[in-house]
């Protein structure tokens, strides 16, 4: 999830394939893993706590304090349910006050009127709810819990009578595929600055629900459809676990005798599409940093190191910053700059996480070395 600012962020990749620096964008951070809600695809497997190990409000001051240390990026406060932490709008406020830029990411279903005026008071930016179906019945099932689909609804409105820009997140599996242009409709109806899709990584709860993962050709599809959309919808789009689409944007706009720019592609076209080490980490709920919340690789824990030292040089990262180090086709593919494929789809398919991307219909064309 991004804020609604649109400023082209500095370039960060030469033309060997190393980045020239580390620019840290954007961090996921499990402020808590305590859930009301049961969803069939947690990457968490969250569930009613509580938590054992869970950070301190004085421990999470000094993490917002070391992630300063390194840059300005977007802070989204994920869990589990980040409603369910009590000092949550503490943490918020004292990262606003830091010059970071806070979001949210609730399921929808504990927002209210007053917890919804508490976000705008703390400065958070931006929520996104997520609706994984167009209907109740569809919702709900993938939630595990009646009356999500209609909590998720009134959380939206609340936080619309509040001012507060929110986007639709949802993550896409057999079960949902063909309702993509229904529930991207109803996010339009609902008032939503963006929809971001997600294309479901096998971890956590996602592991038993592995058959309902789509196919490689309907991966290549909905990414398409996605495309289509660009100049069909008032909303920012934005595909996520799902790093062909940077690849797929770049061979349509090929075909339509375009450059892809930030004037004409707008963040699409000065991002990549696996971030995980590069730009963007995540942070548990107990301070383990890993390059993102699927790819469940241990690269440090704040409780121990700094943050700072574990981003800078943490040997996991500092793979992931040279995809000259991707293996298979990925690591022959004239995309890899701009694609990278999905790190935690390989590393759960293969136990290597520098594997070839195990959804990718592509034959690479080759790159020099």
């Amino acid at each position: 999830m991004t804020t609604k600012q649109q400023h082209p962020p500095s370039k960060t990749h030469q033309a060997g394939g190393k980045p020239s620096g580390s620019d840290l964008r954007l961090i996921a951070w499990e402020v808590t893993r305590d859930c009301n809600l049961n969803c069939i695809h947690c990457r968490a497997a969250a569930t009613k706590g509580p938590y054992p190990g869970e950070l301190e409000t004085e421990a999470c001051f000094s993490l917002l304090d070391q992630v300063k240390e390194v840059g300005t990026p977007v802070i989204i406060l994920t869990g589990g349910e980040p409603l369910l932490r009590p000092d949550i709008f503490e943490i918020a406020r004292y990262g606003t006050e830091k010059g970071l830029r806070m979001v949210m990411a609730p399921n929808g279903t504990l927002i209210t009127e007053q917890n919804a005026k508490e976000m705008v008071g703390a400065g958070i930016q931006r929520i996104s709810v997520s609706l994984d179906g167009a209907t109740a019945e569809s919702h709900d099932r993938f939630r595990q819990v009646e009356g999500a689909f209609d909590g998720a609804l009134r959380g939206i409105q609340w936080v619309r009578q509040a001012g507060l820009d929110f986007q639709i997140n949802t993550t896409i599996t057999q079960l949902n595929f063909e309702a993509l242009p229904r529930i991207q409709a109803l996010a339009v109806e609902l008032g939503a600055v963006a929809h971001h899709i997600f294309l479901l990584v096998p971890t956590g709860r996602g592991k038993y629900i592995v058959d309902q993962a789509i196919s490689a050709q309907q991966y290549e599809d909905t990414l398409n459809w996605f495309y289509d959309q660009r100049d069909k919808t008032p909303l920012q789009l934005k595909a996520t676990c799902a790093p062909h689409y940077y690849r797929i944007l770049r061979q349509r706009a090929h075909q339509e005798g375009k450059s892809v720019t930030f004037k004409t592609h707008g963040l699409d076209a000065v991002t990549r599409g696996c971030l995980g080490g590069t730009s963007f980490c995540f942070i548990s709920n107990t301070g383990t940093v890993q390059p993102c919340g699927f790819l469940d690789l241990d690269c440090g824990n704040i409780k121990e190191t700094p943050f700072p030292r574990i981003w800078g040089e943490s040997e996991v990262f500092l793979t992931l910053r040279d995809f000259s180090k991707l293996k298979g086709k990925c690591g022959r593919c004239e995309y890899r700059k701009v694609c990278g494929g999905c790190r935690a789809r390989a590393y759960e398919a293969t136990g290597d996480y520098l594997a070839e991307e195990p959804l990718c219909l592509y034959e690479p064309k080759g790159v020099s070395a």
